[in-house]
């Protein structure tokens, strides 16, 4: 059986890609960290993970760096020839689900607080001349 599961944070943003086919293709980097006894401290591993179609769409959308993910998939390996003609390896975590553990992102945070800011007191709404009142209940 071919399956991994981890829990980490994003070591940077999604690369999100289109694919000449058409296919979406996001790319990023999972870092975990592993506690040990004895004061020896910590040791933090970093996985490559990929993501496809509509999953892919979602992680370049929503996730950014130093999120904390859950993520299910399976370990792949591919090969490839540069043009040096040295072959290379490179294993990766295919996502087949994924769960974000430390709610939205900052480009989620950054784009409500423009939503949420209010005009300084006497300005206009673009829409009148007239001064904007704010109600306040008690």
């Amino acid at each position: 059986m071919n399956k991994v599961l981890l829990v980490g944070r994003l070591t940077r943003d999604p690369e999100l890609r289109t694919l000449p086919s058409g296919k979406p293709m996001a790319t990023f980097t999972i870092a975990t960290n592993e506690y040990r006894g004895n004061g020896a401290g910590e040791k933090t591993e970093y996985h490559p993970a990929v993501a496809w179609d509509r999953l892919a769409e979602i992680c370049g959308q929503f996730l950014s760096k130093g999120q904390l993910v859950d993520l299910e998939g399976r370990l792949q390996t591919r090969q490839w020839d540069d043009d040096a003609g040295l072959r290379h390896w490179k294993t990766e975590v295919v996502i087949s689900h994924l769960e974000m553990l430390s709610g939205r992102g900052k480009k989620e945070y950054a784009k409500q607080a423009g939503d949420d800011a209010t005009p300084p007191v006497g300005a206009t709404n673009g829409a009148s001349a007239e001064p904007m009142e704010a109600v306040v209940a008690l």
